[in-house]
């Protein structure tokens, strides 16, 4: 095993307590950066080291392996070093793993992504060094005091204001990634020595988390994050919309009334959605297992064409999309249970609501902020459009 990532992860914090599991876009601080270890192609193992039970669980399901740190390197004066150290000996005990590279993420940075850590590990090999690190590009003034108290200048002459494009390139440490070669670590007992490598990640994806505030301005651009990269997912015009129905229009709930009779709720603004669907010339399909007649008859006022009672639906998705020659790969699907995977798999954007059944959330390659029946079908109609204006304006 070439690399391994380790990440740690005490249970004390004083600006936010219980920091590295608080929630943030519905998954707890500590996961994000997991997920991103997991993804990274130069990584071959993820490794968490805490001092914290809930941790330790949190991050053994979400896949990652999990040291025990010790009491005495677990509070706030021990260094990371210490951490990534115990950590190492751990895991040629545990798992007879000695790997050639360590790398050190820092799960207080929920927005670094896998090919941060990848360009990280890439620069320490492709430029010979012996550890790396990633940084962002600043070009602030920064200031000091003299033991007198006056203001002074560290990375500028106050007295001269030279202008971005005179000044020498600048980097500052995002404390997100670093990588290094393991024997040197040991040997050093620091994260820098030798020749230092840099890999520059981009300033949307720099933040970390040390006070409330924090995941205030993380939640925005993780949403950013989202938006942007729905945007690319659905940056085509589509060739159709086809909707499972209970879950996506209802909240996966029913009424049943005295006599036996069922009746659903469904969302007035996912029929304004559709209605816009429906102008601008997309085709619609609902594709739904329910036999219930209040599905057609949901269908029938907005004017979408329905095909009911269906448990095999792929088959019948792609021969409704061959027939009106349209295209698959262009077409969009959302649903919310396990059935509703082939059909997302079938066509070019599989989409899920926010509640759909955790297999279903996996296999989507959009997962909407917004549950079934409360305005998910909106939510997309809203994002479909916004992308196609943002294009034709684009175009112009």
């Amino acid at each position: 095993m070439r690399s391994v990532a380790i990440i740690p992860a005490r249970g004390g914090s004083r600006g936010i307590p219980r920091k590295n599991v608080a929630l943030l876009d519905g998954k707890p601080l500590v996961v994000h950066t997991i997920e991103a270890a997991l993804d990274a192609e130069m990584v071959d193992a993820v490794v968490v080291t805490t001092d914290d039970p809930e941790i330790a669980q949190v991050a053994e399901k979400a896949g990652s392996w999990v040291i025990e740190r010790p009491r005495d390197i677990s509070g706030d004066t021990a260094s990371s070093e210490s951490a990534l150290t115990h950590a190492l000996d751990q895991i040629l005990i545990e798992h007879g793993v000695d790997p050639e590279i360590t790398v050190f993420l820092q799960c207080t940075s929920p927005l670094t992504s896998s090919e941060d850590i990848d360009e990280t590990v890439a620069a320490l090999i492709d430029e010979g060094a012996d550890c790396a690190l990633a940084v962002s590009p600043s070009h602030q003034f920064m200031w000091s005091r003299t033991a007198a108290g006056s203001g002074v200048g560290i990375n500028h002459d106050e007295r001269v204001r030279q202008r971005r494009q005179d000044r020498d390139e600048q980097f500052v440490e995002t404390g997100a990634v670093y990588a290094m070669k393991t024997a040197g670590f040991r040997l050093a007992g620091h994260r820098f020595f030798g020749r230092i490598a840099m890999h520059v990640m981009p300033r949307e994806r720099v933040w970390e988390i040390d006070d409330p505030s924090d995941l205030v301005v993380a939640r925005a651009l993780l949403e950013h994050r989202r938006i942007e990269r729905t945007r690319t997912l659905i940056g085509f015009q589509p060739s159709a919309l086809v909707l499972d129905f209970d879950g996506v229009f209802t909240p996966n709930t029913v009424i049943v009334f005295q006599d036996g009779t069922e009746a659903v709720q469904c969302n007035r603004g996912d029929g304004a959605g559709l209605s816009r669907m429906r102008k601008a010339g997309v085709p619609m399909l609902v594709l739904s297992a329910e036999v219930n007649p209040v599905v057609a008859a949901r269908c029938q006022k907005l004017k979408i064409e329905c095909i009911q009672g269906i448990e095999d639906k792929r088959p019948v998705l792609l021969k409704w999309l061959r027939q009106r020659k349209l295209n698959p790969a262009h077409a969009i699907y959302i649903g919310n249970d396990m059935p509703d995977i082939p059909c997302m798999q079938a066509v070019g954007c599989g989409v899920a609501v926010a509640d759909a059944q955790p297999e279903v959330l996996d296999a989507a390659d959009i997962v909407l902020r917004t549950r079934g029946g409360q305005g998910a079908i909106r939510e997309l109609v809203d994002l479909i459009t916004e992308t196609a204006r943002e294009q034709k304006e684009a175009s112009r």
